[in-house]
């Protein structure tokens, strides 16, 4: 089958944790058997975004265009248009290519659940959900009964976010003692609905800053935050937060990687608007601890409904539940490395996953 996916991992140079969500899909499909491409529209060929770009297609030998209105690097424009007339599938992450292609699956796939629906149907923007096929989203409660995000009238498939176990092995040895996790202070803004804030990690950092200074252990975060929050700053170093430079930790895939895999455990901290609304969004980036044998202690969006936790993934809603999920890890850590591992080969492996959405869409 000749797949086509859109997706960011050139477009905001520096964020190889963002290139690793798009590159699961791409090298999970082409596991499978499948001829995959990988266009990713830009509002300009810059000279970082088309190294960048060239770098990631070297290292994973990607057959793969960056376009910019009438200009391409990678593929020609000409291959791009041979390509997507003879593609059979679309997956399109967060509507990114507007105006879609004319084949007979085309896949809206929305990784960031709650927030794209809000949007749409709240604030009444444009997220590229028209001429799709099928929607999917790696939230597992978005269309379940009780869940208040909106369809958007929409049928959502729910659908895990892959790893490709053979990019992710299971890691023998740790550099750091030190539960780590990697993101942004804050990603856009917020949205307010029905009385409720659906906010960033900022606004779940500072309610869960005491996590730190309650714990005995060491916490590291490589955090995208400006040098002018210096409240916010403050609060973090205050409570013990070791603030690690994002571009030490997920400058590149093979940086994101590396830190992942050099780390003791993840201590995952949600975007406020994922727990407030429930929705069951999974991390791509605990997926990859999980994977690498790295126990994750996740803020709870939903996850005890839809996942095994407890052993390799615990969750919390508290300071207080952190803080003894944290201990746990620590006394059985051999246990909770076995089992991390056991889940993303159970729940998370990609050949699992995307037999399953392929299934969904009917495209196999």
């Amino acid at each position: 089958m000749n797949v086509v996916v859109s997706g960011m991992v050139a477009g905001d140079p520096g964020q190889g944790g963002a290139a690793w969500a798009i590159l699961q899909y791409v090298l999970g499909l082409r596991r499978l058997g499948h001829d995959v491409t990988l266009v990713e529209p830009v509002d300009g060929l810059t000279p970082d975004r088309v190294s960048v770009f060239r770098r990631i297609v070297a290292r994973f030998d990607l057959r793969a265009a960056l376009v910019a209105d009438d200009r391409s690097a990678g593929l020609t424009l000409r291959e791009v248009d041979d390509t997507c007339r003879s593609a059979d599938l679309h997956l399109n992450v967060s509507g990114m290519w507007r105006g879609g292609l004319d084949v007979p699956v085309r896949v809206y796939l929305d990784l960031d659940p709650a927030f794209n629906q809000l949007w749409a149907d709240v604030e009444g923007i444009d997220v590229g959900l028209d001429g799709h096929t099928h929607h999917a989203t790696v939230g597992q409660h978005v269309g379940a009964v009780g869940c208040e995000v909106p369809t958007c009238g929409r049928t959502w498939i729910r659908t895990l976010p892959p790893v490709v176990l053979e990019h992710w092995p299971y890691a023998a040895t740790r550099a750091r003692h030190s539960f780590t996790t990697i993101g942004n202070w804050r990603s856009y803004g917020s949205i307010e609905h029905g009385g409720r804030v659906y906010g960033q990690r900022a606004h779940s950092l500072r309610r869960l800053a005491g996590i730190a200074s309650s714990s005995t252990h060491s916490f590291e975060v490589a955090l995208a935050i400006h040098a002018d929050e210096h409240e916010d700053l403050a609060l973090l170093r205050r409570h013990g937060w070791r603030l690690v430079d994002p571009a030490f930790a997920a400058s590149t895939p093979s940086a994101y990687r590396a830190f992942i895999r050099s780390s003791y455990a993840e201590l995952s901290v949600a975007k406020s608007g994922y727990v407030e609304s429930r929705c069951g969004w999974v991390s791509d980036r605990s997926v990859c601890y999980l994977a690498s044998g790295r126990p994750v202690v996740a803020l709870d969006t939903g996850l005890r409904d839809v996942l095994p936790v407890g052993e390799g993934l615990l969750v919390y809603t508290d300071e207080a539940e952190a803080v003894a999920a944290v201990d746990d890890v620590c006394a059985r850590y051999d246990e909770h490395r076995t089992a991390a591992r056991g889940l993303a080969e159970e729940h998370f492996d990609s050949d699992l996953v995307l037999t399953r959405l392929l299934d969904e869409v009917g495209a196999r």
